[in-house]
């Protein structure tokens, strides 16, 4: 039997060994091939996990954008819609609290890493697509409207501007940075910070 690293199997475990590496070499010089080196895997193997390296970095954000899609689904209706938009995303981007440290390393990768900011256009992309049909369901008005799609595109806005105040303070919370930003947004950025 080889005494060597037993190989890494899962999609967790490869994810944190690609953020190790990412950490110590950078994300453009690190390879799939350097990733399943190090989990004692094939390359073969590493693609029936992920499709590609940014996958590997945005896990599994299919499964999240439809637990986005559920919270607004199950939201009050007796809410405003904007209110109701905001407890989804806060609630949507709430992690166990020994996932925060991973969560914080894949937002700075995904926010600085221009391979990956390109890749993130296709992706909110799907983000805005469910908050925009919320909001036009909520409005009795087709997606294409231009208030729908104006909602999405500034409820992303504060969403990531959220994140990046929060990888900009290791001691914020960034549940609070959501809910402020998103409030903000609602009061049309009237309030006073």
């Amino acid at each position: 039997m080889n005494g060597g690293r037993p190989p890494a199997t899962s999609c967790g475990e490869l994810e944190r060994l690609g953020f190790d590496m990412f950490a110590r070499q950078g994300f453009d010089h690190t390879t799939v091939d350097d990733i399943a080196a190090v989990a004692g895997i094939g390359r073969r193997t590493f693609f029936r996990y992920f499709a590609s390296k940014n996958d590997l970095v945005w896990g599994d954000f299919g499964g999240h954008l439809a637990r986005l899609e559920r919270l607004l689904a199950v939201s009050d209706p007796a809410l405003p819609p904007m209110d109701a938009l905001r407890r989804a995303v806060i609630e949507f981007n709430r992690f166990d609290p020994a996932e925060v440290p991973w969560h914080r390393q894949r937002m700075k990768l995904i926010l600085t890493v221009p391979t990956l900011q390109a890749d993130a256009t296709l992706r909110y992309a799907a983000w805005r697509r469910i908050v925009t049909g919320f909001v036009a369901t909520r409005a009795g008005l087709p997606p294409s409207h231009m208030t729908p799609r104006l909602v999405g595109h500034a409820a992303l806005g504060a969403a990531l501007t959220a994140y990046e105040c929060w990888l900009a303070d290791a001691d914020a919370d960034l549940a609070a940075l959501l809910d402020e930003a998103v409030r903000r947004l609602a009061d049309g950025l009237t309030a006073t910070p």
